[in-house]
């Protein structure tokens, strides 16, 4: 994901890892991603979040075990990359 924009929080697809920003985020990357690959459940990918969710039902679903790393760096902060997020970012949330 690393297009030179920004993200207000990441979420990582159980399926194959892949890291996108949320559906708040101007982009959506993981709902893009779960719409193209027909991978279905994300999970958080902030720290200390530990939910899954369902794009298709659109719905909480159960967790599954995933390998590390289960969040971005605690350093990072959200919204991020640090540098890039612009003035304002609150009003360009969906």
């Amino acid at each position: 994901m690393d297009d030179g924009g920004w993200w207000f929080h990441l979420r990582r697809c159980v399926d194959c890892g892949n890291v996108g920003c949320c559906d708040s985020s101007i982009e959506q990357h993981a709902r893009r991603h779960s719409e193209s690959t027909g991978h279905r459940v994300a999970t958080s990918f902030e720290p200390g979040e530990h939910w899954f969710w369902d794009y298709v039902d659109e719905r909480a679903a159960a967790a599954v075990p995933l390998s590390p790393p289960f969040s971005r760096p605690e350093g990072q902060p959200a919204p991020g990359p640090e540098g890039r997020v612009p003035e304002g970012w609150r009003e360009l949330l969906h």
